[in-house]
């Protein structure tokens, strides 16, 4: 019974987990490794200031290989990056078209009609 119980966890981890990412894909991403300044600023809690630090970062020390190594810019910790990881990704384009604000949720797109009514 135990083991049913903690299987049952792990998967409803995981499950919730690709629900997030799919959900931040949704509200737009912001590629930290080709953003200007401009679109970083779009992030929550990012402002001109951290913004410009992250870039400068990036052209100091390359390219970033995850989103968790913002934490090596100068003003982005743990508690900062929990709240960037769903609007950052490392490849791809930038499509956060505007300003994310603190504490915000990342938008989930309507689901279809037929999922409403159940």
């Amino acid at each position: 019974m135990k083991a049913r119980t903690i299987l049952t966890i792990v998967l409803m981890t995981a499950l919730a987990g690709n629900v997030v990412a799919a959900t931040a894909a949704a509200a737009g991403q912001v590629n930290v490794n080709t953003a200007s300044v401009q679109e970083l600023q779009r992030l929550p809690r990012v402002g001109p200031a951290l913004a410009q630090r992250i870039v400068e970062f990036r052209t100091a020390n390359g390219p970033f290989k995850s989103p968790d190594e913002l934490t090596r810019v100068k003003g982005i910790g743990e508690k900062s990056i929990v709240n960037l990881k769903p609007y950052v990704t490392v490849n791809g384009p930038t499509t956060l078209s505007e300003k994310v604000k603190s504490g915000q949720k990342p938008k989930a797109e309507p689901a279809p009609l037929d999922e409403r009514s159940r």
